[in-house]
């Protein structure tokens, strides 16, 4: 099981993406659990995630993600915008599975 935690402004638009990312895994073979959260519950949500994937309207907050992530061994990354926008949820699952793989 990978564990992939989405981390944006409210949590809402992000949630949308989450069923597209859950399909492209389920394509692939993968089982996958894959929550949204607001930005700043991000301390207190990292417990048993593999991957923490950033929505692009706080990508201002990727020096503290990466600062909570390091301490726990988790890779951090900010979705693409384009991607986020076209809520392309296999392109998003590949780039947390790179990270993963890193």
């Amino acid at each position: 099981m990978i564990t992939i935690r989405l981390f944006c402004s409210a949590g809402m638009s992000t949630s949308m993406l989450i069923n597209k990312i859950e399909a492209a895994a389920k394509k692939k073979g993968l089982e996958v659990s894959v929550d949204a959260f607001p930005e700043a519950e991000m301390p207190k949500k990292l417990d048993g995630v593999d991957v923490v994937l950033l929505g692009p309207q706080v990508k201002f907050a990727l020096p503290k993600a990466k600062k909570l992530c390091d301490e726990r061994n988790i890779p951090v990354d900010v979705i693409s915008p384009v991607d986020y926008g076209m809520m392309n949820g296999e392109k998003v699952l590949d780039q947390a599975l790179r990270l993963i793989k890193k």
